[in-house]
This record gives structure tokens, sequence and C-alpha cells, in this order.
């Protein structure tokens, strides 16, 4: 049947703070009116239902979309989570404690379980590793095996006996170098529980019940009926009261969605945050570790903190900013945060065992049909630019090629110096080894030698270098060197500002700033020193807006002659086209883009390719991976997709730069720089470099 009442709670409260008593409702929507083809929803539903579910919960826009229950299930009826319980409880109560301090994702787990601290691989763990099945410790679960049926201390695990948790710390074995692989854990689970309630030690809650029914769910106005953890009792072990956070839980749904809610909207209530939003960010963010072994399904997802993320495209039709919670029988609870939307299922398995895997099965009947029901809105939008007739094709070396040095420091704006040295500048790091002794916003440094053996040089400069962090700190954005003088853009501050240094680097002038758009500007460049330039122009290209951290619909292009490239009412700016040639105003009012592709355009890259006579613009999509080379015959235009990809496998990267020192005499073999974060366990905030190959 599908309820049509609203769902309403009101509950007396006794927090932290105080007394609150919270209610809230969430009125009907109508599926059609909340974006969603009727028919579509409907057959989805069908499919489901007829797929062991017993209850499906949507919401959309604070809405519902659809809420259905099989008979003998009900709003009120507690659902058994399985493994579910690993997000709702687990991923919770970590998050409520390292936004109390109490913990951190960094911090050894053996600071809270002391009995790991002389093993020579426990003693490596931490809590992150717990939180993202990559500590290394054994599962409890034998494949085939019914848990009561598992021999050893595995068995012994999951009838309890004595308890979960000292089996778990003491008996678990650990089978690689934590932080080196993917292994799903119950037992590290456990082990996460102890730490996060040894944490508590002292705290108004000391135990993971308490800071969830007193810090989240009364607040949240879920009644405790309608939800419970841990099997329905404590574990006494070393003084503490420890529930299970791996399973043993049941929620209604609406509990459920009212909990992934909370954390969809940033761990706010009423307008009022119940904990820092940075906090749930931290929780939900893909936390860097090992992602699992996709060659049975490619649909496995990678880990934040307890929740599962879509950073990297697991589910190709959901967006990317989808979290999720899964367990045994396909308990889901799905929240997409660009979409306002929140999916709760629960049921038995969706399909039969041997008939596929369990996050194939995930996707495909329970995630993508939804997604088709609301038009396919994760879909790629393509570029609005013909492929390239000259530029057949862009290869990538493999991934285990990737060179990463001054890790910890990113951006790598660079320039082919008069003395055949790369310039570069690194932002919010300390740059190459050895590194300065301290971290910068923006710092300088020179490359010397070839693709396959360089070094990087720090160069000190009193009047270059800033200090801050992320936007807060200026930083450079585009370098090229022309006659022996290094110009760079700097932004951060109040759109960007034009810098020059006659001495390498060492010592840097100031002059003016664009007063709008071109936030993030960068240098045309060609050969060495300027090399090679087929006029006395000199080119920058930006993205539309005035900052760095939004991703705009297009890209911006202004030119100075070269001999005065420090005056600013030297500088045009490229104003449309006439009769297919540009039209340039002295006016940075009247400038218009000259390149466009919408939700798309955040920094961007622009060197001259000597054997094709082409130019290339690469154009960075945002910090996620996504990212394109399109190439044209003039700096203008009209430009055709040389490359392009909204996700190219190496998490979440960013600005991509292409030196024209490291290409190849014929013009095929070229090297990419690039930064971003942790991946895979590897770290990517760095100057990473990759071999590729263009065909012509």
């Amino acid at each position: 049947m599908v309820n049509r009442r609203s769902f309403l709670m009101t509950t007396a409260v006794a927090a932290a703070a105080g007394s609150l008593r919270a209610e809230f409702a969430w009125p009907q929507g109508g599926a059609e009116a909340l974006g969603f083809d009727e028919a579509k929803l409907e057959a989805a539903r069908a499919n489901l239902a007829g797929r062991a579910t017993k209850a499906l919960l949507i919401l959309k826009n604070g809405r519902i979309a659809l809420e259905w229950y099989a008979p003998g299930m009900s709003a009120t009826t507690k659902h058994y989570t399985a493994s579910m319980a690993k997000a709702l409880v687990g991923g919770t109560s970590l998050l409520v404690a390292m936004a109390d301090g109490r913990i951190r994702a960094n911090d050894r787990a053996s600071k809270f379980i002391p009995q790991w601290r002389d093993d020579p691989r426990k003693s490596k763990i931490t809590i992150r590793h717990l939180a993202t099945h990559t500590s290394g410790i054994e599962d409890s679960s034998v494949e085939g095996i019914g848990h009561n049926d598992e021999p050893g201390w595995k068995g012994r695990f999951w009838k309890r006996d004595p308890d979960p948790f000292s089996i778990s710390i003491h008996e678990a074995p650990v089978l690689f170098e934590p932080g080196t692989g993917n292994q799903y854990s119950n037992p590290g689970m456990a082990a996460l529980a102890y730490a996060v309630t040894a944490s508590l030690r002292g705290a108004p809650q000391s135990d993971v019940l308490a800071l969830l029914r007193d810090r989240v769910m009364r607040p949240l106005g879920i009644p405790d009926e309608q939800w419970s953890i841990g099997y329905g009792r404590a574990y006494k072990v070393d003084g503490l009261d420890l529930y299970a956070n791996w399973g043993g839980g049941g929620f209604t749904p609406r509990a459920t969605a009212r909990l992934a809610e909370w954390m969809m909207h940033g761990g706010k209530i009423d307008g009022k945050a119940l904990v820092p939003q940075r906090s749930i960010k931290q929780a939900l963010a893909y936390a860097g570790m090992p992602v699992p072994d996709r060659t049975k399904s490619p649909n496995t997802p990678g880990s934040g903190l307890c929740w599962y993320s879509n950073f990297d495209v697991a589910w190709p039709a959901v967006p990317r900013d989808a979290f999720a919670g899964a367990g045994a029988g396909h308990q889901m609870v799905l929240a997409i945060p660009s979409l306002d939307m929140i999916v709760v299922r629960n049921g038995n398995d969706l399909v039969k065992r041997g008939e596929g895997e369990f996050w194939q099965a995930a996707y495909e009947q329970l995630f993508a049909p939804l997604m088709d029901a609301l038009g396919n809105p994760a879909k790629p939008l393509d570029p609005l630019y013909p492929k390239s007739k000259v530029i057949q094709g862009v290869s990538f070396a493999p991934e285990s090629t990737v060179v990463r040095k001054a890790i910890e420091s990113d951006n790598w704006p660079v320039t082919w110096g008069d003395d055949d040295h790369i310039y570069t500048s690194y932002g919010d790091g300390t740059g190459f080894e050895p590194p300065v002794n301290e971290k910068l916003s923006m710092g300088l440094a020179r490359i010397e030698g070839t693709p396959e053996q360089f070094q990087g040089i720090n160069i000190r400069s009193s009047s270059g270098e800033t200090k801050g962090d992320g936007a807060a700190g200026s930083k450079a954005s585009g370098l090229v060197m022309i006659d022996g003088v290094l110009y760079m853009w700097v932004r951060n501050v109040s759109n960007s500002q034009l810098l020059w240094s006659r001495d390498h680097a060492r010592t840097w002038e100031k002059g003016f700033k664009f007063e709008r758009s071109f936030g993030s500007p960068a240098f045309l460049n060609f050969g060495k020193n300027y090399a090679g330039a087929p006029n006395d122009f000199v080119y920058t290209y930006s993205q539309e807006g005035g900052s760095a951290y939004v991703t705009d619909d297009a890209v911006v292009l202004a030119r100075a002659p070269k001999t005065k490239l420090r005056e600013r009412k030297a500088w045009q700016f490229f104003a449309g086209a006439a009769d297919g040639q540009p039209v340039w105003s002295a006016e940075i009012a009247a400038a218009k883009p000259v390149f466009r592709f919408p939700g798309h355009c955040q920094r961007v890259e622009a060197v001259y390719h000597a054997a094709t006579r082409r130019y290339l613009l690469v154009v960075s999509y945002g910090h996620n991976g996504g990212w394109g080379i399109f190439d044209a015959p003039q700096p203008w235009g009209p430009w055709s997709v040389a490359f392009h990809t909204e996700y190219w496998g190496l998490g979440e990267t960013h600005g991509y730069r292409i030196p024209t020192k490291w290409t190849s005499g014929d013009g095929h073999e070229l090297t990419l720089i690039f930064s971003g974060l942790v991946y895979n366990g590897v770290s990517n905030d760095a100057f990473c470099t990759r071999k590729f190959k263009l065909a012509f």
C-alpha cells in the first residue's frame, strides 16, 4: 500500500545542550511535481516489489515522492539493518566523536586500544583504516558458510562468545600492512566501536547508544522506539559499555531517511548545527584509502568514513556526490545532495544467489531505474565542439608510471625559461625535497632535467612567497618567460594581479589587477623564452568568473603587446568575432567567451603545439578528475575536442599543465603535470607527472 500521510514527529529531547522539542514533517510532494516520470517510477517500484522489497521510501526536496510498504511492514515497523549499521551507527558515532575533538581519523587506533601498542602491525592501524576496511584485519565471514557454523574465532565472533569485541581485538589477525589493501572487515568495525567508546571516557554520553540518542536521534525527532542498535544489548569490556556497530540494528525506513537527510544537509536541523559541517564533510568524503577489488563488479564503491561514496563514478547513472549505507539483504540508504534526494529500501536480496554481485544488483535494480525515472540527471554533458580532425587520439602511460614529487604541494603553473629550465610555483605546501621550513600559500621552484629524470629546486623569495591556506592565500595561476623576464599571474587577490621578476624568480615587482572576471588567468606558452610565438602579442586565458574555486560556464581571453604587458591600458579583451575575425575591446566589461562548456570551466592551461600548428586549451572541469584538451588553429578558435573525460580514473585531481619543454621533437610525446588528493592510498597532492601521446 502507499501511505499518503505526511510523516510527523514530535518528541521531547534531553540533549547535551538542554531540552529540545523537535518537530518535522515530510509533506507529500507528488512524484511528477518533483521531477519523476510517474510511469517509470511505478515500474521501478513494481520491479522492486517483485524482488523481495518490503519498504521503499523516496524523498526529494524535503517531500515524499513515494512511500510504499509490503504487507506486514509499515512506516513504524523497524527493519533489521544488517551492515547498513556500519554507516548509521558506526559512521554517525564516529563523526560526533570527531566533532567533539575526542578522536581523529588519522589517530593511531592504539591510542584507544592499548592492547595493540606493541603489535608490529596493529600498532600501525589508524581510525581511518578501521572506518574504510583498509586495516588489514581479517573478516569474520566465510563465503558459503552460515555465521554460526563458521569455525574458530570467526564463529565465536558471530555467536558473541564471550563477546565480539575481545575476539576482534585479540584474535582476529592482520592480513596485510594497514592502508595497503581493502578487506571488508566486521572485526575491524568492532575495533572501531571500541576505539570510539574509549574516546568517550568522561563525556556526558559515555557509550555509543547514549551518544546517538542524545546528540542525534532525539534532536532529529526520531522516537526511541523507531530505532535500536547493537543486537539490543551492550557488552562490558575493559570498563566500557560496547555496542555493535557492524550490524544488529533495527531502524524504521523513516528513521533511516531522517538520519541520512540530516547528513545530506550538513548536520543542520531547523537551521541549527548539531555538529560542525566540516565533520559531516569529512565523514562523507572519499577517505583516500585503497578501493575494493572491482574485478567482479565495477559498481563496488570506495569509502568515506563508514559511508560509501560515489566519488569515482562506481554508479555511473548517479551523481558523484552521492553517498550510501548498505547491508545484507540489500538494506540500502542512498543520499544525493545535488538532487536533495533520499532513497531507503528494506527487504531481502534483490537477486538470487549466483545471479549477480551485491553492488551490481543494487545499481541495476535500484539506483539506475530511479535515476532513469528522473531523466538521468547524471548523464554527462558533451562538449559543444566537434571532434578534432587534426588530433586523432590521446593515450596515457599506465597509472603505475606516474611520478610524484613535492608531496603535499600543488598548483604548478609552468613555463620554459631562457636558461633551459622550467619555472613553476607551488601552493599550500613546502615544495620539493628538501622542503622549505614553513608551509607556503605560494612558493617558487625551478625544475632541471628531463621527464625521465628531473630535479625540483625551491627558490626562496621574500617578495614572491606568500602565506595562507586555500582561498585565503594568494597563489600563482599562470607563468611565462619573455626575453628573460618571468611574468606571473597571481589569483585569490580580488581577481588577479600581474607580477614580474627580472632575476629568475628571486625578486618580484607587483603590477596592476584585473578588476573583474579573470579569476584564474594562465598565459599561452610557446617555446623556450617564448620562442616560436607568431606575433608580438601575449595571450591570457581564464575561467570567466572572479574566483578560482567556482566552476564557470566559459573561458575568456585577453592579449597585450609583449613590450607592454605591465601596462593595464595596453590589454585588450576578446569581444566576439565578425566575419571570422576576432573583435578586441579595451573594456574588460565587453569580454565575451572564447570557449564555452557550461558547468565545466575551472582553471585553464594553454600551449602552442608546434608539430600540429594547433593551440591547445586545457580545461579543468573542477577538482573531480574531469578535464579536456581542446585544439584550434588560432588562439581564439574555432575549437575542437582532442580529449575529454568526466573522470580519468585517478581520484579527485585538478590543475592540468603541459610543459612545452617536455614535448618531443616530433610532437607526439608529451608530459602532463597535475595534482589532486589521496587516491587508493597514494597522495596526488604533489607534483605529479604522467606521459601521454598525441596521435596526428
